[in-house]
């Protein structure tokens, strides 16, 4: 059997951020987890770009420009939807996954995504450094894994098993 290994070497990768601006308390610390977790895992601050999108329904159009620059190995779309007391909660989230989501499957750039979409502002704090961690830290570790799989898929598994 012949396997595609994952890897957490960030090292000579470069890596586009896009977040948003709104409920920016919540992605600022997202960026900075997954900055921090990027540049733990081997990147260079140099090699780090991060774009500020007015909101999160803007984050699709925005990584779209990014992966289409050719400039980077991966992207990370971060950003904080709070659930209100109208429908835009529901047309915000689905837009935003949906466009990130075509973006993946039309194009050679991981996106990973990580934008929270919570229930009230206790819950995206517990998500952005709080009691469950920093999903921007993740973000970063999935770019990273991603980034390398999509270059060891491209020219073909390990020759050991």
């Amino acid at each position: 059997m012949k396997t595609y290994p994952s890897s957490d070497d960030a090292r000579g990768l470069r890596f586009g951020i896009v977040a948003a601006r709104f409920n920016h308390l919540i992605t600022q610390r997202l960026v900075e987890g997954c900055v921090e977790s990027l540049i733990a895992q081997g990147a260079s601050p140099d090699d780090v770009h991060v774009a500020w999108v007015p909101g999160a329904f803007e984050l699709p159009q925005a990584a779209r420009a990014l992966a289409q620059s050719g400039r980077y190995d991966a992207l990370a779309a971060l950003g904080c939807v709070i659930r209100g007391g109208t429908p835009h909660f529901d047309y915000v989230c689905r837009g935003v996954t949906d466009g990130l989501r075509e973006l993946m499957r039309d194009g050679d750039v991981p996106v990973a995504f990580g934008v929270l979409t919570t229930d009230d502002a206790a819950q995206a704090l517990a998500r952005a450094g709080g009691a469950e961690g920093n999903k921007g830290a993740e973000a970063a570790q999935v770019a990273v894994e991603m980034a390398r799989l999509l270059r060891r898929l491209a020219s073909g598994p390990d020759p050991s098993p």
